[in-house]
């Protein structure tokens, strides 16, 4: 039997966070390989081999459960994560576009209320929920929510305005780039939803003995239907732009560069793999409350890839007011996230003493 401890859950659900937000970092270590070599390597590491480790050591019986899976669930997750492949292409492309900052708050934004949102709808439970104690408050979080993915939105053309103006420009493109992330965000959602359709997978390692350990069993269910639209595409994208050469004696980069490359694209693909390890470990911990590990883990996401922003000197010369302006907004998305997770614990202790 599990037995949930809140508190920890959301502390493993910050520990996701925090890997989430840092795991595409690593590229900026790599030297003379493009950003299709790097994704490959990535995104081998992230959806394919990490999930593979990771499932085989916490779960029992992990290959047999897959291979007896029920069809409807494997399929169902499995061409949810294809669809959401699409998500972390523009989710990559948007971070080189307009940065960490805006990519994260922007898209996951978007995904924290469309994720948890979105499999009430499915399951026809979405009216049934808000009637119960407690809704209310979780709605006005969500209005909140989106208030400050506008504000992130208008401090993001303001950023554009202040870099054109200083010369700074590089490569900030502010209309590809917000295209991007709401892109990503609305397809980072489904990747929950992808999830939600592998839990039978999940129950089934729970039975077994899986224990808290349990979603990794669908871990890579989901991962592998990511991976698949993602090799496809970025091999289409080495043989155009002739970069696969990258990966061979052939390309003149050294054999310790090239090591070096690798294991640098190897632990990108491991953060990302972190996230959801920690993300199915804080879910069983949230006991009544499971359905808000979602907004909690996508709020983690954007407190911590604002870190980094800051650490990258993202908003280091941008004027006054833009940067007075991003702050307000991703205030007012801590706040809109602290203001559903209340009222969802709020609901669920209420109706818990009835």
């Amino acid at each position: 039997m599990i037995y949930s401890n809140p508190i920890l859950g959301t502390g493993l659900h910050a520990i996701g966070g925090a890997s989430a937000s840092t795991c595409y970092l690593p590229f900026h270590k790599t030297a003379q390989w493009s950003w299709e070599t790097f994704w490959l390597v990535q995104a081998t590491f992230a959806w394919v081999i990490m999930p593979l480790v990771v499932g085989y050591f916490t779960v029992p019986d992990f290959f047999t459960i897959l291979s007896h899976a029920p069809a409807t669930a494997f399929w169902g997750a499995f061409l949810l994560g294809a669809v959401y492949g699409f998500g972390g292409m523009a989710f990559g492309m948007s971070i080189q576009n307009i940065g960490y900052s805006l990519t994260y708050t922007i898209a996951i934004g978007i995904s924290a209320i469309l994720g948890t949102v979105t499999p009430l709808l499915l399951k026809g439970e979405l009216i049934e929920y808000f009637m119960r104690a407690g809704s209310w408050i979780v709605l006005v979080g969500m209005v909140l929510s989106i208030v400050g993915v506008a504000l992130c939105g208008w401090a993001g053309f303001r950023k554009e305005t202040d870099l054109r103006e200083t010369k700074t420009m590089a490569k900030f493109n502010m209309k590809i780039g917000l295209s991007l992330a709401v892109f990503a965000g609305l397809l980072s959602a489904v990747f929950n939803l992808s999830l939600e359709s592998g839990q039978p997978i999940a129950d089934m390692a729970a039975k077994n003995g899986a224990g808290n350990f349990e979603g990794n069993a669908k871990m890579i269910v989901s991962t592998s239907g990511c991976f698949v639209v993602n090799f496809i595409w970025f091999i289409i994208l080495g043989i155009k732009n002739k970069t696969l050469k990258e990966f061979t004696t052939t390309s003149g980069l050294s054999a310790g560069l090239r090591s070096k490359n690798f294991l640098w694209s190897a632990l990108a693909g491991t953060l990302w793999c972190g996230q959801f390890f920690f993300y199915g470990l804080g879910h069983v911990q949230m006991g009544n409350f499971q359905f808000i590990s979602w907004v909690l883990h996508m709020s983690m996401l954007i407190f911590f890839s604002y870190i980094v922003g800051v650490i990258m000197k993202e908003w280091k010369t941008v004027s006054r007011p833009t940067y007075n302006t991003l702050i307000v907004a991703l205030l007012i998305l801590v706040i809109s996230f602290t203001i559903m997770s209340y009222g969802s614990y709020y609901g669920e202790n209420l109706m818990a003493q009835h």
